[in-house]
């Protein structure tokens, strides 16, 4: 194996590592040694990567926003839901996700490794700013305002969600936000022909798989 492939390997199973022992722990219980553990890694090569503990829970911060589940659509407003969507899909079921939720809501750590919520405002106020450039949102909208709004929104059904059903209801509970935020926000032609559906994320995600391997085979058959 080349050693650059190599050295990604290791960096992604020392980040999904930490997440998992962060999701469980949180960030002042873990050790770094349960992460050495769990990512089947040497101390030299976890310090190659994250010289410290709060570095490897920047790290997890910084791979929250990944785009691995992207499909770029007609309409941005759609692709900024299904954003929304495959999230909350994903959510309950992935460390990573879990781990950003813990770490960005430990007050007492956030000086030393930040958050994730402030990425996942700029990722809105992007999709929102370009939907505007396409006449996709009303005029008198400001991308960055909607997105500190939606993102207090969603930090707070996050919560809700956990506490009444352990995540078991997020979709529903996001597709709700959607359905409420939309209409003060979308061109009336626009928004008629938005999915907002509390399935949403799931079909989205399994769409990005086919994609994927049909990509996959494609490239086997050029090789």
């Amino acid at each position: 194996m080349p050693q650059q492939e190599r050295a990604i390997r290791t960096r992604r199973a020392v980040v999904e590592a930490a997440a998992a022992v962060f999701a469980e722990r949180g960030y002042a219980a873990a050790t770094i040694a349960e992460i050495l553990s769990r990512a089947k890694v040497t101390k030299g090569a976890l310090y190659f990567h994250f010289d410290s503990k709060a570095a490897l829970a920047q790290g997890v911060l910084e791979a929250q926003t990944g785009s691995e589940y992207h499909v770029s659509r007609d309409l941005k407003l759609q692709e900024w839901v299904d954003a929304g969507m495959t999230l909350a899909a994903r959510l309950p079921h992935e460390p990573l996700l879990l781990a950003g939720v813990r770490l960005s809501a430990d007050l007492q750590g956030n000086d030393e490794f930040g958050s994730a919520w402030p990425a996942w405002s700029e990722v809105t106020a992007n999709y929102l700013t370009e939907a505007k450039e396409r006449g996709e949102i009303l005029p008198h909208v400001v991308p960055e305002e909607t997105a500190q709004v939606v993102l207090g929104s969603w930090i707070g059904i996050q919560f809700i969600s956990q506490a009444a059903s352990n995540w078991a209801d997020l979709e529903q509970r996001i597709a709700s936000l959607f359905s409420h935020i939309l209409p003060a926000i979308a061109s009336p032609a626009v928004l008629v022909q938005l999915d907002t559906a509390p399935d949403r994320g799931r079909r989205v995600i399994e769409e990005a798989r086919a994609m994927s391997v049909e990509a996959a085979a494609a490239a086997g058959v050029e090789s």
